[in-house]
Order: structure tokens, then sequence, then C-alpha cells
């Protein structure tokens, strides 16, 4: 269908069924079964943990049914951001080796291509800004090259004649979520963990001040030692946590195209990026073309204008995506938060992690926030990365302890 399925996508998913919550003593439940959260249990119960998963509609249903997948840790930053790059940098290089130990441990592709990208301006003030973040990327000695419109047009001859610059990262590569999910969810259950779906959690329990479990929708109560919250763009909805635990997470709203061509003749052979679109190109043929950002809320509508101006830009970069038959109109919600950083760390409560706010940058962060989160759990050294996007970094109100438990739902032993 035009507006593509995401239960086509993610069912059936090996193994990935569900479980009571029988009061089977857990380490962790993780509340949201997206790439992050199915990432975050997958390594924790590589440590021997005990996990389930709790996903209120099936894995990969949000925001990551949506992405892009593109491994780009310097593409969208600014000048003031290196701290933020460096994490970046750091998941990226980790990627590699995730996917690799992912497709050992589920049998399944991970989706991960490495295929170099190709930054492009499309006139003089875009070539300015583009110098500007080649100027960054090349700070971090990432091997980039600035090219002349020639230059650009020998690595992606279907490029549009206005090309005025171009910036190549042979590093660059990509996942496919679609191929991603499946992956995660063999893993997490192969690894000892369960996943749930159609599990949406309603209430949490507590021990005093500390969390010590959530009930879902259908009454089952799931105990455990920590609750990780993973739900993307819903975090700072999640009634039923105390409103002071509520990380400070907002729905950023993106639309994004699936067109399709020949496999065996792609209009490109890398991603290619300008100041407004991106173009994504995988290996059966299909060309990913996002995205907007909008501040709507939670609206998931996709838009005649939000199609024009993407159609509109990649025919600008690429007009042989003209040919392309359009098969998917798609909206998502990136996890927004005030400083565009994700917030990874333990949360007001006592027993809450937080793995969230990952906004444009949730699949390439994923490797080491897993890591973050699933040494926490098991009581490792917290790895360096998981020190910038720690949740006390935006004030007292983050700080473990400020919110306090209601009464309701204590667990009695």
């Amino acid at each position: 269908t035009p507006t593509g399925s995401k239960r086509d996508v993610v069912v059936p998913l090996r193994r990935a069924r569900s479980r009571d919550g029988d009061g089977e003593a857990l380490d962790a439940v993780v509340v949201g079964g997206g790439t992050i959260g199915l990432a975050c249990a997958w390594r924790a119960a590589r440590r021997g943990l005990r996990v389930r998963v709790l996903e209120r509609d099936v894995p990969g249903a949000g925001a990551t049914h949506v992405a892009a997948g593109m491994l780009a840790p310097v593409g969208e930053a600014n000048w003031g951001e290196e701290s933020l790059v460096r994490i970046a940098l750091a998941s990226a290089r980790d990627w590699p080796g995730f996917a690799s130990e992912l497709e050992s441990d589920s049998g399944l592709p991970s989706g991960y291509e490495l295929r170099g990208a190709l930054h492009v301006a499309l006139d003089r003030d875009e070539a300015e800004e583009l110098h500007r973040r080649y100027e960054l990327m090349a700070s971090f000695d990432l091997g980039v090259d600035w090219l002349r419109p020639s230059g650009c047009r020998d690595l992606e001859p279907g490029l549009s004649p206005s090309v005025a610059a171009g910036v190549h990262l042979p590093g660059e590569a990509t996942v496919d979520p679609r191929l991603l999910v499946p992956a995660l969810v063999a893993a997490v259950e192969d690894s000892g963990g369960h996943v749930m779906v159609e599990a949406e959690v309603v209430d949490a329990l507590y021990e005093g001040e500390r969390i010590a479990g959530v009930v879902t929708a259908d009454g089952r109560e799931h105990r455990a030692e920590r609750v990780v919250l993973a739900t993307g763009a819903w975090s700072g909805a999640s009634a039923w946590l105390p409103p002071l635990a509520r990380p400070p997470v907002r729905p950023v709203k993106g639309q994004l195209l699936v067109l399709r061509g020949n496999a065996e003749q792609t209009v490109s052979e890398r991603i290619i990026t300008t100041e407004r679109v991106y173009l994504v190109p995988r290996p059966d043929g299909r060309l990913i073309v996002g995205a907007t950002v909008e501040e709507r809320g939670f609206d998931l509508q996709v838009t005649a204008g939000g199609v024009h101006e993407l159609l509109r830009e990649a025919y600008r970069t690429l007009p042989d995506v003209a040919e392309l038959e359009l098969v998917e109109t798609l909206a998502g919600l990136r996890p927004g938060t005030p400083d565009n950083a994700p917030i990874v760390g333990p949360g007001t409560l006592d027993g809450l992690l937080l793995a969230t706010g990952h906004y444009r940058n949730g699949i390439l962060l994923t490797p080491g926030t897993a890591e973050v989160i699933a040494a926490m759990l098991a009581g490792e050294p917290t790895p360096p990365e998981g020190q910038p996007v720690h949740p006390g970094r935006f004030g007292d109100d983050s700080a473990p302890g400020l919110a306090a438990a209601p009464a309701s739902k204590e667990v009695t032993t």
C-alpha cells in the first residue's frame, strides 16, 4: 500500500511472542520495543541478566519504522556540539562490531551497509554553509574530501547540474531498520530475554520510593530490580510515572518517502544529503527520501505539503528520481530534548533508567546507548560516552530522588 504497514515489516518476527507477567524475578524491564529498547535488552541479556521488553504495539512500530538509518556522526552537527559529535563518532565506530555480533547471535542480517556519503551544496549560500561543516568534519580527522562540482559528478553522475560543491565521506554507513528490528528481537530471545508485544504499561510498582516494576493494561505485574524507559517521543508523556520522573522529551514530527527503482541500476550509489533533504539507497532498489522537521505535537498525518517538499528537493538534487515509483509515504515522531542530545542514565526515581531523547540519531547511537544502559544494569563502570548525556545535566529537577513515588501499587514481599 502507499502508506505501508508496520505489521507487514515486523510480523512475524522469529519467536517474538507474548509472555505472561508470571511473577518471575527480573533484573530489568525495558519499556519500549524500538531499536533503543531492544538493543539495551539484548546487551543486558548477553551479560546474563534476566530481561523483559514490553512493547505496546509491535517491535519497531514507532520512530524506528520511519527511520532512514543513516550513520552520520557529523553530517548534521554544528560548531558547539563537539561533545555530542564525539559520542556519535564512538557509536559509529562501534557499529561494525555491533552488527557482526548481532548477526551471529540472531542468525539474521542486521541491515548494516558501508555506503559512503556525499554532502552537496546546490547554490553559493549552501556551499558556504557546507564549507563550515566541512571544517568541523576535518577537525575530527574523518578523512573527508572537499569536492568541486566536477568531482561530485564523477562520484554520482546523476547529480543536478546546479551542484556547487560537495564533501565526500567514504566511511559513512547506513542500517535498514526493517532488517535491524527482527534481528534484535531474535537476539534478545536467543540470549535469554523475553519480548512481549501489545503490552502497554499503565502503572508502576513501588517498594517505598523505589520503582520495582510496572503493570500492563491486562493487569499483569512485571517486577524487576530496574525499569528502563525507552519509549522515544512518548517518554515525556508517560502517565504511569510521577510528573517529575518524566524526562524533558517532546515529539518532533518527520515525514519520509520511499521510492523504488531498478536494483541493478540505482539513481545513486552513496547516501546523498543537502541542506534540505537526504537520499538513502537500499540494495533492493528502494530510495529513502527524508525528512521534514515539524513541531506538531503527536500529529502523525502525512500531508500533501510534506510530500511535495520532499519530492521537490529530491528532484532538485537527483533529477532521475522523477522516474521512480512512489511506494510509501510515512510520518514518525522523533524524541527531541532541550539540547538535542539524548538522555541516558539514572532517572529521578530510584531504580529507573532513561534511554531516550535521541532525536535524529536513534539508529546511530544505538550501540553506545545499549552499552551504557547494560553496564549500569550489570553494575559495571559507566562507559565514558555516558557522561555527557546523563539526565542530571538538566539541573536539580533531574537529580535522583526528587520525584516522590505515589503510595499506590506498593509491592509486598
